[in-house]
């Protein structure tokens, strides 16, 4: 399963840690998702959503 967003598209980004010797490695930034209960073209499904959409009322969450 992939690590995106089924709203937003929302995925992980690369990017670099560096050391305090300046040694620098590859990182991956991964986005905030949760698994939430939603209604979904009127049913109830359970969807992988980052909290932005969540707190931004994107998603509606079923009762």
């Amino acid at each position: 399963m992939a690590k995106q967003c089924e709203v937003c598209g929302k995925k992980p980004v690369v990017g670099r840690h560096a050391s305090h010797a300046n040694n620098v490695t590859s990182r991956r930034f991964e986005p905030n998702l949760q698994r939430v209960r939603a209604v979904v073209k009127g049913a109830t499904k359970h969807i992988r959503v980052c909290t932005r959409c969540i707190r931004s009322n994107k998603v509606t969450k079923a009762a």
